[in-house]
Protein backbone atom coordinates (compact mmCIF):
# COMPACT_ATOMS: atom_id res chain seq x y z
CA UNK A 1 0.00 0.00 0.00
CA UNK A 2 1.26 3.47 -0.32
CA UNK A 3 0.57 6.73 1.48
CA UNK A 4 -1.94 9.10 -0.32
CA UNK A 5 -0.41 12.19 0.84
CA UNK A 6 3.32 11.34 -0.21
CA UNK A 7 3.39 8.20 -2.32
CA UNK A 8 5.52 6.51 -0.05
CA UNK A 9 5.63 2.91 1.33
CA UNK A 10 2.89 2.15 4.26
CA UNK A 11 3.74 -0.57 7.13
CA UNK A 12 1.54 -1.85 10.09
CA UNK A 13 2.24 -0.24 13.88
CA UNK A 14 1.07 0.46 16.88
CA UNK A 15 1.26 4.04 17.68
CA UNK A 16 0.06 6.58 20.55
CA UNK A 17 -3.24 8.61 19.31
CA UNK A 18 -2.92 11.96 21.26
CA UNK A 19 -5.87 14.11 20.91
CA UNK A 20 -6.72 17.93 22.96
CA UNK A 21 -10.00 16.88 24.00
CA UNK A 22 -12.31 19.06 26.35
CA UNK A 23 -9.62 20.93 27.92
CA UNK A 24 -7.42 18.00 28.51
CA UNK A 25 -4.75 16.13 26.77
CA UNK A 26 -6.17 12.27 26.21
CA UNK A 27 -3.30 9.75 24.83
CA UNK A 28 -4.81 6.22 23.97
CA UNK A 29 -1.52 3.91 23.22
CA UNK A 30 -0.98 0.58 21.51
CA UNK A 31 -3.38 1.86 18.55
CA UNK A 32 -2.98 -0.10 15.31
CA UNK A 33 -2.34 2.49 12.47
CA UNK A 34 -0.95 2.51 8.93
CA UNK A 35 2.26 4.47 8.71
CA UNK A 36 4.44 5.86 6.07
CA UNK A 37 8.00 5.38 6.20
CA UNK A 38 8.94 8.71 4.42
CA UNK A 39 6.28 11.18 5.63
CA UNK A 40 4.82 9.87 8.48
CA UNK A 41 1.28 10.21 7.89
CA UNK A 42 -0.97 8.02 10.27
CA UNK A 43 -3.96 5.87 8.92
CA UNK A 44 -6.64 4.36 10.67
CA UNK A 45 -9.16 2.32 9.90
CA UNK A 46 -13.04 3.13 10.10
CA UNK A 47 -13.25 0.84 13.40
CA UNK A 48 -10.29 2.03 15.25
CA UNK A 49 -11.75 5.57 14.48
CA UNK A 50 -14.87 4.34 16.45
CA UNK A 51 -12.95 2.56 18.73
CA UNK A 52 -11.62 5.93 19.57
CA UNK A 53 -14.06 8.00 19.66
CA UNK A 54 -16.07 5.52 22.13
CA UNK A 55 -12.88 5.64 24.51
CA UNK A 56 -12.58 9.42 24.56
CA UNK A 57 -16.48 10.29 24.38
CA UNK A 58 -16.68 7.99 27.48
CA UNK A 59 -14.86 9.48 29.59
CA UNK A 60 -13.81 6.31 31.23
CA UNK A 61 -11.04 6.03 33.74
CA UNK A 62 -7.74 5.91 32.38
CA UNK A 63 -5.60 3.32 33.37
CA UNK A 64 -2.35 5.91 34.51
CA UNK A 65 -2.27 9.46 34.35
CA UNK A 66 0.92 11.26 33.37
CA UNK A 67 2.17 14.61 34.48
CA UNK A 68 3.42 16.99 31.50
CA UNK A 69 5.53 19.82 31.40
CA UNK A 70 4.29 23.09 29.56
CA UNK A 71 6.32 26.07 28.23
CA UNK A 72 5.67 28.99 26.60
CA UNK A 73 8.04 29.93 23.57
CA UNK A 74 7.48 34.27 23.48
Amino acid sequence: MKCELCGGEVEKKMVSYILFYEGHWVIVDKVPAKVCKQCGEKLFSPEVVENLQKIIWSKQKPIKKVETPVFELV
